[in-house]
């Protein structure tokens, strides 16, 4: 704080400046730092949400690259070098499953253990889960409030709790505002308040001038199924017994972990839901590379699914022609197979193989 570029000039390279914001005027020291000697990859500067919503800041235009943080990969939990699928599938490279078999049990508890560090590094279960229990309280009482005025956290944590159980899903303001006693407007805030504090986010609906009558509402996610635990209080067996909560643990574990990868991925991929206006097609998720070319994925909690499983991918196929890359079936059983032209089914643990 006394002199920040003293500071800075005494320190070996690459140099990580973690939680910048209680320093605002290092950003200053950084930039001079950064003009003086030009050269890449000299700072990392992270920072708590309140840093980029609340503190003092300059731009960084042409000086610094941004990266999104987001929960752990599984091959990231595993230590295990792998490439993002999309850049496999758009070189068109043969999709494998992992080496270790993975049942439906076995996805299912890879989602709710979370990819947040602490939760990965749990000693037990038992640890795990009192943390994700405490990480969402914290969220709820301290975090929250401390970002932007909260007056009843506990309409807001029911809120949160209406949020995970409609995870991946094209959910109405009603729907969660109605379990917390809140107005449309401040679900609107509350909405804004939990994708600020980096807990959801919300995937947009996917339109082409080639098809007519889209839905445009966006389907909302929690970043990380181990919230689930946190808010809900979920384990596996109680996972296991409710398909809908099934699908939608699975379908939001699939899509941390392309989210996480689309971060790096060399196909600078942008993420879409696609469903038309009455319901009678709907992709998972549909991913849009630069030139307009499209991969779409659907998830299904079954070992052995048939050509029923990827009738919307066909539908989507034969409509957009030639700018369909692939289509991809995500399963919990443990083989590869063709189900169509362009479109194959792959066991899940395919992400991280």
């Amino acid at each position: 704080m006394a002199d920040p570029d003293v500071a800075l000039s005494g320190l070996s390279e690459p140099i990580l400046l973690d939680e910048w914001q209680a320093v605002p005027t290092i950003l200053g020291a950084v930039k001079r730092a950064v003009d003086g000697t030009p050269g890449a990859g000299r700072f990392i500067l992270t920072g708590s949400v309140r840093a980029e919503l609340q503190a003092e800041t300059w731009p960084g235009t042409g000086r610094l690259v941004r990266l999104r943080m987001l929960p752990l990969t599984v091959a990231e939990r595993m230590q295990r070098p792998t490439r993002p699928l999309l850049d496999r599938i758009v070189a068109r490279e043969e999709l494998r499953p992992a080496p270790e078999m993975v049942d439906l049990r076995g996805y299912v508890e890879l989602a709710l253990s979370s990819g947040f560090p602490e939760a990965t590094l749990a000693t037990s279960e038992e640890v795990r889960r009192r943390w994700l229990e405490s990480y969402v309280d914290q969220l709820v009482t301290r975090d929250a409030p401390e970002l932007q005025a909260v007056r009843d956290p506990a309409r807001l944590r029911r809120f949160f709790e209406a949020y995970a159980l409609n995870t991946a899903g094209i959910v109405s303001d009603s729907t969660l505002c109605e379990p917390a006693g809140i107005n449309r407007k401040t679900g609107v805030t509350y909405d804004r308040l939990l994708s600020n504090l980096l807990v959801v986010e919300s995937l947009p609906a996917w339109t082409s001038n080639r098809l007519k009558r889209w839905a445009l509402s966006p389907k909302r996610y929690l970043v990380d199924p181990g919230l689930m635990v946190g808010a809900l209080g979920i384990d596996t067996a109680a996972v296991l017994r409710n398909g809908d909560l099934l699908g939608r643990t699975l379908d939001t574990f699939v899509t941390a972990h392309l989210r996480a990868e689309a971060e790096v991925s060399h196909t600078r991929p942008r993420m879409y839901h696609l469903r038309t206006a009455e319901g009678r097609q709907e992709v998972d998720l549909l991913i849009e590379f630069g030139a307009g070319d499209v991969v779409a994925f659907e998830i299904k909690a079954s070992s052995a699914p048939d050509s029923g499983s990827a009738r919307h991918l066909a539908w989507l196929r034969d409509h957009l022609g030639e700018r369909f890359v692939a289509g991809v079936v995500l399963h919990t059983g443990p083989k590869t197979f063709e189900l169509g032209d362009r479109i194959v089914a792959a066991p899940i643990s395919t992400l991280w193989a």
